[in-house]
């Protein structure tokens, strides 16, 4: 219902105005005395887009000089160039010794004339025949000086260097060893001030993500379960990429490539991958999954330059086979008996099972369709809409254009014994999008509708969001059957690469993000069908934690669960405990942390960016409880972040491990010839990153900042 301003009775309590962007404490206290919380999430600065959301109802809490962006706002900063410090340095000091010229002058121009004031024809008087006082006299002489001595002040000096400094400028800009061929552009200037310092640079500090690397983050290795999946067919498809762009590449371009380079030479039980990637493997692969061969085809994904991370080196993952094999044979049946059974079987099913859709929601990744905007469609105007006879149904499979599913039916795909109100329903929604000439060509998947007669289903949604799907059907004498399969038409907008490379991983295997709201997130499992899972609490990352979680209620089991995902150096001290003697799903999880643990150095090895992937299981005693502290937390002003910090905390342990992945960010072109040349010039370059130190210096000795010989020494520091 929409809010009426005068009836709002609320009242808002938050913090004095500050310039601190990435706070804000506050809440909201209702008539009956029940207090919401408010954070920099409910916050709304000048400036901001409002994505994923239909409507905002808001209050202006502060205004005008008050705001956040004008306590900000305190103007640019003048930069002074050494040069120009110099120079001023220098005519400061010739200002001072022409004032001290012009006093000494005057001060003795005084005195002179005190002593010899009876001598007329030096004292020589006014018209009106008065003279003047030697201290006027002198006070007059002072600024005579000035006129007389102020060549002494350079002030041609800046003319001059402001002209060389253009000179500067245009020789720069028009230097032809600066000009980028393949975006054609030269180097900008942007600073006229300071360009003299380019010669006087001793240090450069860079960051490593987005400056010396691509920031395009490509799902590499996994490790679920103690065992690890190498991708080699993905590692293929990289080797194929890294061929393609250095085909115009130089010489010495070429031998400094990639962090893959750096990786052949160290020993792994995984086989080497160096040949390129051919259609025939790819389509044995993709076996009865249609959808992972129309995503690699040209032109079947159109990668929108708006949509953050959608390259295709980032979405188009290949499954590992062995993985792969494995996810094929998961139903929701054995999902359900993974959970009670403690088998080694078992236990894995649910492993990778938990582990996929850990990588698919643990994010904040809000899903959208290229060039279309968010549409809605009620049940009850599809249930009105007619259906024709059998004849023009089949015309109407036939105009849809879309191929044919493969032989091998996915595992969630319903026989004819669906409800004929559930198949009407789906016809109704094909009729719809062959109607609009926008969206033609497309069939709009929606969700499973809810049977009002049902006893599992009481209630019947008004409204669902509708996603681009790929459809297709089977034609069977016996029985005409729908068989929905996802779209690679999907796009994911992330606020982090490593969340939608994570994405596309879980997408690769048919665990597929469709959908995500405030309050739920939708998941299309191959195995499972299509889940809805709600969304309780989101603990977003923050760099103290160095991890994020997801409190979900899961649709199969309908228990409270924490995804959780992070940096391996604060997870493994979060994994469940074991003692002597215990259970055997206990031991096995402990030498699944060993086994763990190891990938990971080895992926650290490899210069590639590792996490960890784990749950817990929670009761509904136990989430309530937790609920109640962390709303307190919340609704608190001060010491808001330590109190949220605590509950994070009281929350995120004993967990179990699930997994680990690795994420290979490549070196952007030409960075290790730069940094060669940048040391040999005498500059000291230090390079920042948040990976672990195996990770760190691998890069480093990819990125030449390191060489073989060089001998290396440790610090390390908790503070």
């Amino acid at each position: 219902s929409e809010i009426d301003p005068e009836k709002f009775s609320s009242r808002i309590e938050c913090e004095s105005p500050n310039n601190d962007l990435s706070c804000f404490r506050g809440f909201v206290e209702h008539s009956n005395k029940d207090r919401v919380g408010l954070s920099k999430e409910n916050l709304l600065l000048r400036g901001c887009t409002v994505r994923n959301t239909e409507a905002v109802v808001g209050i202006v809490v502060y205004a005008g000089h008050e705001t956040k962006t004008m306590l900000n706002n305190s103007g640019p900063r003048y930069k002074h160039s050494k040069l120009e410090r110099k120079v001023n340095t220098d005519i400061l000091w010739c200002v001072l010794l022409l004032i001290l010229m012009c006093l000494t002058g005057a001060i003795g121009h005084g005195i002179w004339l005190s002593r010899y004031s009876e001598i007329p024809f030096l004292n020589i008087p006014e018209p009106d025949g008065k003279t003047i006082p030697p201290a006027l006299a002198g006070f007059n002489m002072f600024w005579t000086m000035i006129i007389l001595l102020q060549v002494l002040i350079p002030i041609s000096l800046y003319v001059s260097i402001e002209i060389v400094k253009l000179g500067q400028i245009y020789l720069i800009q028009n230097d032809i060893d600066f000009y980028h061929e393949k975006t054609d552009s030269t180097i900008q200037c942007r600073a006229l001030n300071i360009a003299e310092n380019l010669g006087q640079i001793q240090y450069i500090f860079s960051d490593k993500t987005g400056t010396l690397t691509e920031n395009k983050m490509v799902f590499r290795r996994c490790s679920i379960a103690g065992q690890e999946y190498c991708h080699e067919e993905n590692a293929k498809r990289l080797e194929s990429y890294q061929e393609t762009d250095s085909e115009d590449e130089d010489s010495a371009d070429h031998q400094c490539g990639s962090l893959t380079h750096m990786s052949k030479w160290q020993g792994h039980n995984c086989r080497a991958v160096n040949e390129p990637l051919n259609r025939k493997s790819l389509n044995q692969l993709s076996g009865g999954y249609p959808a992972l061969g129309r995503e690699h085809e040209a032109g079947d994904v159109p990668h929108s330059g708006r949509v953050a991370f959608s390259s295709p080196i980032e979405t188009d993952v290949i499954p590992d086979t062995e993985l792969l094999e494995k996810f094929s044979q998961i139903s929701s049946y054995s999902y359900r008996q993974s959970e009670e059974a403690s088998s080694k079987l078992a236990l894995e099913t649910m492993y990778i099972t938990d582990f996929f859709l850990a990588l698919a929601i643990c994010n904040t990744v809000v899903v959208s369709v290229p060039n279309q905007a968010r549409q809605k469609m009620r049940l009850s105007s599809l249930g009105r809409m007619p259906i024709k006879s059998l004849e023009e149904i089949r015309q109407m499979f036939q105009r849809l254009s879309v191929r044919r599913l493969s032989s091998s039916p996915l595992p969630n795909v319903k026989e004819s014994s669906e409800s004929p109100n559930s198949f009407v329903r789906k016809l109704s929604i094909f009729r719809m999008k062959l109607a609009s000439p926008a969206l033609d060509g497309d069939a709009e998947r929606a969700a499973e509708p809810h049977n009002a007669d049902s006893p599992e289903n009481p209630q019947v949604p008004q409204e669902l969001d509708t996603v681009n799907v790929a459809a297709g059907c089977e034609h069977n004498s016996a029985a005409s059957c729908i068989e929905l399969s996802s779209s690679p038409k999907l796009c994911y907008e992330a606020e982090s690469p490593d969340e939608a490379a994570l994405v596309h991983a879980a997408r690769a295997y048919k665990c597929i993000l469709e959908s995500r709201t405030p309050d739920q997130v939708t998941v299309d499992f191959a195995g499972l069908g299509s889940l809805t899972f709600q969304i309780l609490h989101i603990l977003p990352f923050d760099s103290v934690r160095k991890r994020m979680s997801v409190v979900v209620r899961h649709p199969v089991s309908n228990k409270v669960v924490v995804y959780t995902k992070g940096a391996d150096s604060v997870m493994m001290d979060l994994l469940r405990t074991t003692s002597e003697g215990t259970n055997n799903s206990e031991v096995e999880q402990k030498k699944i942390k060993e086994r763990t643990q190891k990938h990971l150095d080895d992926y650290a090895r490899r210069g590639l960016r590792t996490l960890c992937i784990a749950k817990k299981v929670l009761s509904d005693a136990e989430y309530a409880e937790w609920l109640n502290h962390h709303f307190l937390a919340e609704t608190s002003i001060e010491n808001r972040e330590e109190l949220l910090l605590e509950s994070a905390i009281r929350l995120e342990n004993e967990l179990t491990l699930l997994g680990a992945t690795g994420i290979e960010d490549r070196l952007q072109e030409g960075v290790p010839d730069t940094i060669q040349a940048l040391r040999k010039a005498g500059i000291k370059i230090w390079m920042l990153t948040g990976d672990k130190r195996e990770t760190a210096v691998n890069i480093a000795y990819a990125c030449k900042l390191l060489e073989p010989d060089d001998r290396i020494f440790t610090l390390k520091s908790q503070s």
